[in-house]
């Protein structure tokens, strides 16, 4: 390369975006993916060993699969050729097959293809790779922000590892900031003064996309004037540079449990209008929406209860979905969840029965299970004053008999309301008692 090379190159790295000139080109540079990239994992072997077989990656945007497959086309020895499935063909596949046939017969060296947005790739085209991945010719690395299983043909992923590459969390984004100030050519010649709390604002509206919070972050800087030589980056530059107002919300301050208290108690007290005001500000902040879910998955048994049962399956569902899912879709199932919640029938009793049982049982102590009630496995329990009645062999399946020890045999834990699906409980529950009182007289 001569100087002029070496100038245009220099230009045109200038005239980057950060995202892109922060790229890393191995992996000691790559930030994240500890569960797959970190030391002595299964993918990092592959490729440090230069072992690598074919593979496919999937997550969101913003989480390093180009990049990983930049970082091994510098590592490997074998030839790396790049198509993106939005604008190649069969043609170009045949056409990489036959250079990758050429390369196997003159010298021996493998070829790999990285096919980036692989999903968009029709079955015909997903087809006409199998073969040439099955004997070798190929090594396939497909890049994709969807299901590989429900997106790659099975024959296809039979012949491939998958990996799956995840937002990235806030140390790592933290990280990459920081290594941004330090290293990039451009800003490191800057006098950037980034306060944490605005590092923190980056990070939360990144949502875990490395290239979304570095464009936060080049934006910040580009459009502040320096002051004395410092680029001061404010609040309000940072809340323009994202689009989004700047809340203040620390995860770890007081004002973050402000939020949550007061979106649990607007749930309790069946307001859906404040209840999606208080977890939408908790979304735009970056709130972790699993936080979210797991609080209303604890609201909805102690503060609906029996009057709604169906309250703690949709809300444990809603749990569940959002793991699957992510944002920016998961807000629409926490919606959901959160107005039904709202809007449903309310009881603690679930929550005080079992508090009042641990508080009695705490000061009282155990008691002696009573004898008709004892396993008989391995005992006579035969010629017992009070045999056990089996509930199945009277109408109703029910019969009044003791089941408390005698030390407990009064006490009552559990005190019902007549509210929802509860008040239909405890009527059917009370017919019977009444019904087997009767019939005994």
């Amino acid at each position: 390369m001569n100087l002029f090379d070496m100038l245009r190159e220099d230009n045109l790295r200038h005239k980057q975006p950060l995202a892109e000139r922060m790229k890393p080109t191995t992996l000691e540079e790559f930030v994240g993916q500890e569960d797959i990239l970190g030391r002595g994992k299964l993918l990092r072997r592959l490729i440090e060993a230069d072992r690598l077989t074919s593979i496919i990656l999937h997550g969101p945007t913003g989480v390093g699969k180009t990049s990983l497959a930049r970082i091994i086309s510098h590592l490997t020895s074998s030839d790396f050729v790049t198509i993106n499935a939005v604008t190649a063909g069969i043609k170009d596949i045949k056409e990489v097959v036959e250079r990758a046939k050429k390369n196997l017969e003159l010298s021996g060296q493998r070829t790999i293809l990285f096919v980036d947005e692989i999903h968009r790739f029709n079955k015909t085209q997903q087809d006409a790779l199998l073969p040439h991945v099955e004997h070798g010719i190929l090594i396939l690395i497909g890049a994709t922000t969807e299901n590989p299983y429900f997106e790659v043909n099975r024959a296809l992923l039979s012949r491939s590892l998958v990996f799956e590459l995840t937002p990235l969390n806030d140390k790592d984004i933290m990280r990459l900031i920081d290594l941004a100030i330090a290293n990039d050519p451009l800003l490191s010649e800057m006098d950037i003064d980034l306060s944490p709390h605005g590092k923190a604002f980056i990070t939360k509206n990144s949502l875990g996309d490395a290239r979304r919070a570095l464009n936060i972050l080049e934006l910040a800087v580009l459009t502040t004037e320096p002051v004395d030589g410092k680029v001061v980056i404010t609040e309000d530059t940072l809340s323009q540079s994202t689009q989004k107002p700047f809340f203040n919300y620390d995860k770890q301050g007081d004002y973050h449990y402000d939020v949550i208290s007061a979106f649990i108690k607007s749930i309790r007290g069946s307001d859906p209008q404040a209840a999606l005001y208080y977890m939408t500000q908790m979304l735009l902040s970056g709130e972790d929406p699993k936080f979210i879910a797991r609080r209303m998955v604890i609201l909805a048994a102690e503060d609906i209860g029996l009057a709604d049962p169906q309250a703690l399956v949709l809300a444990n569902t809603g749990f569940d979905v959002i793991h699957k899912i992510g944002m920016p879709e998961a807000r629409i199932v926490l919606a959901e969840v959160c107005i039904y919640l709202a809007l449903a029938e309310k009881s603690n009793t679930a929550y005080e029965a079992i508090g009042a049982a641990y508080r009695t049982l705490e000061e009282k102590g155990q008691a002696q299970v009573p004898p008709h009630l004892r396993d008989g496995t391995n005992k006579d329990l035969r010629g017992l004053k009070q045999p056990y009645k089996y509930p199945h062999a009277f109408p109703g399946a029910f019969v009044s008999q003791q089941y408390l020890p005698d030390a407990y045999r009064d006490i009552e834990f559990y005190k019902p309301n007549h509210r929802g699906v509860e008040d239909t409980l405890v009527r059917q529950w009370m017919k019977r008692r009444q019904q087997d009182e009767d019939d005994t007289e």
